[in-house]
């Protein structure tokens, strides 16, 4: 991505120390970040950090450099602002309108889009206030992301953490690459997205698995949950990757385990997203001992293998069968090759048609395609004949699309 200017507000909580990463990710990938922090910001972190990190002067007020009318050129020029932490006294001031520091003077003059990472008590969060001040950012195209829950100031525990640098990143590259605000379009939509790989025991060592890292089924329901979904994850083998903030996360392991979580959960959705490799076939046999290698003998043993119930088509039947009654849209995903017999659309035109669902995504798999790769590409196929090319960009980016069209099915 070419270099962007980035503006990032810092206001006063305890959680401002996660900016320091924020900043450092974002100059990392070839950004110019400027950081704009409120004057109690500063009683947390010292402006000395952050011009070290970000290489640019930093200043609160408006009487610095008057001479630049910095209020006004700092959020013109900007690509992209992000406030991290965004307290509720910030977004309050930022609700109203308020220009009585560099940072609310720079909300008021970007006309790029702007991300609020919200941190702060859970008592501060859903209090009718801050709630009424979310809408209306939202409202006016800010993107406000939903908190994360955990630890908090002292003892306290619940939603209103910030939420990890890395995800706070990944959604502000997400909008530098859509060029556009992220819709807040998806409130009240329940949604059940599956993701990572399947392992199928063999012996208590070993297993039978694949090379999905997950890393495509986060990203759908990572932007789910921005979206307003209310997103419920169920994750098999996803390389330790972190759960997404706002995300109700079930980990599972073989795919028994994966099909077992779908049938529970599916009631009551609105929408399924199932992103994970699951494992056509499993040992028919599981050892209680570990496989031994003889040391007189140089055969490897043989393993019979038995299918696994296929999960997928088995939530298209149970909606036809009107015991998914709440179900609007399904989506599957084929990771392809081409063969003698076709290529990877003609395989995929296929799957489609044999599975039943309302929409397939379809990634060509090979070296440095598909598995454990952050970027990709594809096409989206839908059981009305439509077939979309998904761009080359980031998983996050793919995601977007990807929750664009389910949109578009919903409202349809």
């Amino acid at each position: 991505m070419e270099q962007k200017r980035i503006v990032v507000g810092v206001a006063g909580g305890i959680a401002a120390f996660k900016a320091c990463t924020v900043v450092r990710q974002l100059k990392e990938a070839g950004h110019s970040v400027r950081v704009v922090p409120t004057e109690s910001a500063l009683k947390f972190i010292a402006a000395a950090t952050f011009e070290a990190l970000s290489g640019q002067p930093v200043h609160t007020g408006v009487f610095e450099n008057v001479d630049e009318v910095p209020h006004v050129r700092i959020g013109q020029q900007a690509d992209l602002v992000v406030v991290a932490p965004a307290t509720a006294d910030l977004m309050a001031r930022a609700a109203a309108g308020r220009a009585d520091d560099l940072l609310t003077g720079t909300l008021l003059t970007a006309r790029c889009p702007v991300l609020f990472a919200p941190a702060m008590h859970t008592e501060m969060w859903f209090h009718p206030a801050t709630t009424d001040n979310v809408a209306t950012l939202r409202r006016r195209g800010n993107v406000v992301l939903e908190p994360a829950s955990g630890r908090l100031t002292g003892a306290d525990t619940g939603p209103g953490r910030l939420p990890e640098a890395e995800e706070i990143t990944t959604l502000a590259g997400l909008l530098l690459e859509r060029g556009d605000a992220l819709p807040y379009d998806m409130a009240g939509v329940k949604v059940l997205v599956t993701a990572g790989g399947t392992r199928e025991p063999l012996d208590p060592v070993r297993f039978i698995g694949n090379r999905s890292s997950g890393k495509q089924g986060y990203a759908v329901a990572r932007v789910m949950a921005q979206r307003g979904a209310d997103v419920t994850l169920i994750a098999g083998n996803t390389s330790g990757l972190a759960d997404p903030a706002g995300v109700e996360v079930v980990h599972i392991g073989s795919a028994a385990q994966l099909g077992a979580a779908v049938t529970k959960l599916a009631p009551e959705a609105q929408v399924l997203v199932m992103a994970a490799a699951v494992a056509d076939f499993r040992p028919a046999q599981v050892a209680t001992a570990k496989i031994k290698k003889r040391v007189d003998d140089d055969s490897a043993p043989s393993v019979e293998l038995v299918r696994n119930d296929d999960v997928l088509a088995g939530a298209v039947r149970a909606r036809a069968d009107g015991q998914l009654p709440n179900m609007k849209v399904i989506v599957g995903f084929a990771a392809e090759t081409g063969d003698a017999n076709g290529d990877v659309l003609f395989h995929a035109r296929s799957k489609l048609k044999r599975k039943g669902c309302d929409m397939l995504v379809v990634n060509a798999v090979g070296e440095g395609k598909a598995f454990e790769v952050d970027h990709n590409d594809g096409w989206m196929l839908s059981a009305d004949g439509t077939e979309t090319a998904l761009e080359h960009g980031s998983k996050t980016l793919m995601a977007s699309r990807i929750v664009d069209a389910i949109g578009a099915l919903l409202h349809r």
